[in-house]
């Protein structure tokens, strides 16, 4: 009977803490880029723990980690959970590492209570999912799953021109397996929420049913540019008075949508960046997200055609590039069930939601059965080093993974 077995919490946070030491920030945060010197290190030293934990350790041509600990039946195809062990350049301690180490916590668990599953159980570490070195996210996952080229992925280059091939290489992390779909009997991934409805409502698991769709764009407005001095507001074509209001729509379209919604601007560049000149150019990240995929193509027309009106109106020129569509996924009924059963068995309070984040859970999705399963962080924050979460929030996450998974491979 595999009922009352529980992880042990204390090991889960010991663990995060020592992988924490890799590429530790002086604010207590994490720099562990995709490739780096500190991401071979932290490859490293979970390959190692899965050794430990009795598990065969293989690597794809992706640098994907597939740590497999076997089942009775050798035909049966896998449960597998994981994530990724890359961050942000000011990321913190439990993004991605978490869900990597839970999955570890739990081949260590069956292994100490020496419980058998029919099905083999695999941890995963998806290669590059932040994307902060080498965009874009989810490369691993992506590749693995089919919707991007490995070649292509490869010749991506960071800011200092290095390839994600040849840094992929360099690492000893370009493995011989090929980085394509297989059977899976289940796929599971738990995460920080990275959001503050959990700790809001002071519940300890979220049960996820999707994640909401996103569009990324790169929008440029070119208008003319004149010395700011001598030249009149009302005679200029700046860039500036198109973006203002462009912006302030953007914003407006997300809060119609209200509570999923989502507009962000990560990024703006003035060309040619002078301080006493109208640019001649802007180049503006722009972020749409909601879970409901006929509203966020409704955003999408909404936004195409007011950049239209409001360049026109200025006498600028907008183009409006999408560099990436992440569409709504829905994950499986059957294990969002068997993450629902598993935590109400376990008396942990919970509510049902959707990531506002992409995951590789979103491209493990396209080929498995997947669910994902949400713990709280501390005011909602993440991608930053006061990234914070509760050893006792991470346990129960942790526990629901382990009784999910055996729910799964029939223990």
């Amino acid at each position: 009977m595999t009922k009352h077995i529980r992880i042990n919490g204390q090991r889960l946070w010991d663990s995060l803490m020592i992988m924490a030491e890799i590429g530790a920030t002086e604010r207590g945060g994490c720099n562990r880029q995709a490739l780096t010197d500190e991401d071979k290190l932290g490859r490293d030293l979970f390959a190692d723990w899965c050794r430990d934990a009795g598990c065969n350790v293989s690597v794809d041509e992706m640098g994907n980690i597939f740590a497999r600990r076997p089942g009775s039946n050798t035909d049966a195809p896998p449960v597998i959970t994981g994530s990724h062990l890359d961050t942000q350049p000011t990321g913190g301690k439990f993004d991605g590492v978490y869900g990597v180490l839970a999955g570890l916590e739990v081949l260590r668990t069956l292994e100490e209570a020496g419980v058998e599953t029919d099905a083999p159980l695999e941890v995963v570490v998806w290669t590059n999912e932040e994307g902060a070195r080498f965009a874009p996210a989810m490369v691993g996952s992506g590749v693995w799953a089919g919707e991007m080229l490995r070649d292509e992925v490869y010749s991506i280059e960071d800011k200092a021109g290095k390839r994600f091939g040849e840094e992929l290489e360099r690492i000893g992390y370009r493995g011989d397996l090929p980085a394509k779909p297989r059977p899976i009997r289940a796929a599971f991934e738990a995460h920080i929420e990275q959001g503050p409805i959990l700790e809001a409502e002071a519940l300890q698991i979220g049960i996820l049913t999707g994640v909401q769709g996103a569009r990324w764009y790169d929008l440029t407005i070119e208008g003319q540019p004149v010395h700011a001095g001598p030249t009149p507001m009302e005679a200029r074509r700046d860039p500036f008075m198109g973006v203002l209001p462009i912006l302030e729509y953007c914003y407006e379209l997300a809060e119609k949508n209200a509570p999923w919604g989502r507009a962000t601007f990560g990024d703006i560049k003035a060309e040619p960046g002078s301080r006493n000149t109208v640019p001649e150019r802007l180049i503006v990240n722009v972020d749409l997200r909601h879970p409901d995929p006929a509203v966020l193509d409704e955003m999408d027309r909404l936004f195409r055609t007011f950049v239209a009106e409001a360049c026109e109106a200025k006498k600028l020129r907008g183009l409006v590039e999408e560099l990436w569509h992440m569409p709504v996924t829905e994950f499986d009924p059957n294990c969002v069930d068997a993450v629902r059963s598993a935590t109400a068995e376990l008396g942990y309070s919970s509510m049902e939601m959707v990531s506002g984040a992409g995951h590789d859970a979103l491209y493990v999705a396209k080929i498995a059965p997947t669910s994902m399963i949400f713990v709280p962080c501390k005011d909602g924050i993440s991608h930053n080093e006061a990234e914070d979460a509760k050893s006792e929030d991470l346990e129960a996450g942790c526990n629901v993974l382990l009784h999910a998974m055996l729910r799964m491979a029939k223990a």
